[in-house]
């Protein structure tokens, strides 16, 4: 068996970095095992690395463990270059800001203790494929947790930036965001052709396709999502007043959101789940946030791949 750590250096700060690399050769030389270690070069590079890997070691068959070092897009990157290989396994271990995917297996804590991720046991779990166009051209790959249209993923766009900002970073960046995009008010015009046969026109707050409960660095806004149900939860969310959002938002952050009475009498958000869906925008295009990447599309096609992957859950604390 081959464990490689895939790390992103643009994740986390660099004394995190080191005390990493520290904890991993202490665990394998406490179990007898190798580690190797890739710092990823570029934006996409873990994917290109993590596909050649698993090219290489097909004819052999040798078990693969690949831990993603960093966030939510570098676990996207590493489902999206072992997807299809046998005898893979995907691990994470959390050095971004939002780190929400291994948020449904456990906490931070379990997943930054190396002798734990080393020997814990790999369960099954879903992909949504999407197949996008925009301006003639078309591109596809696979989400581990979420999809965001519309108001999430303008605040991940905006955090991004103010992140920048002196002094500002991580929950502080996120919640400043928030303030700023509620002000703006910004949502999507799109279209939500369902399978079978309603659609749902106009303008929305938001729209979140989801394989895991939480995105936002915790917030729990699609809370009865299952990793390996094959199927994805949709959660559209009406274009609501800011003072409604305002009111709903703590128990939208705390996924309690579905229990309040005034959403599901005025139907403020449909809930459903899925496994197929399209949207496409009403104008010239929309912003898709895939795992806390952004691309600009016209239409995307969503569909679950049942069982796409194992993934690797640190062994039960001593």
């Amino acid at each position: 068996m081959r464990n490689i750590f895939v790390i992103n250096p643009h994740s986390g700060k660099k004394r995190r970095q080191r005390k990493l690399i520290a904890d991993i050769e202490a665990a394998a030389s406490k179990l007898g095992l190798q580690c190797e270690v890739y710092y990823t070069k570029a934006a996409k590079d873990g994917e290109r690395y993590i596909k050649e890997i698993c090219e290489a070691n097909a004819a052999s068959g040798e078990q693969l463990r690949i831990y993603a070092c960093g966030g939510d897009g570098t676990i996207n990157e590493a489902v999206n270059g072992a997807f299809g290989y046998e005898n893979v396994e995907i691990g994470a271990v959390p050095m971004g800001t939002g780190n929400d995917y291994i948020r449904n297996y456990g906490t931070a804590t379990d997943f930054l203790d190396m002798e734990r991720q080393l020997t814990g046991t790999s369960v099954s779990s879903d992909l949504i494929r999407y197949d996008a166009e925009y301006n003639g051209v078309t591109t596809s790959g696979y989400c581990a947790n979420m999809f965001n249209i519309g108001f999430d993923c303008n605040v991940v766009d905006m955090t991004a930036r103010v992140k920048n900002w002196p002094l500002v970073g991580g929950t502080l960046a996120y919640l400043i965001s928030v303030a700023i995009i509620l002000i703006r008010k910004k949502g999507a015009d799109l279209r939500i052709c369902y399978p079978d046969g309603r659609e749902s026109d106009g303008k929305i707050l938001l729209v979140a396709i989801a394989n895991g409960c939480y995105c936002g660095g915790g917030v729990k806004g699609v809370p009865y999502c299952k990793l390996d149900d094959g199927l994805m939860d949709v959660s559209v969310v009406e274009n609501i007043s800011r003072s409604l959002f305002l009111t709903l938002f703590p128990s939208y952050s705390k996924g309690t959101h579905m229990q309040k009475r005034a959403i599901r009498e005025k139907h403020i958000i449909k809930y459903t789940k899925e496994k197929l869906l399209t949207v496409v925008a009403n104008g010239e295009s929309l912003r898709l946030c895939t795992d806390g990447e952004i691309t600009t599309q016209k239409k995307i096609d969503f569909s679950v791949i049942h069982d796409a992957f194992r993934f690797i859950v640190p062994a039960p604390a001593r």
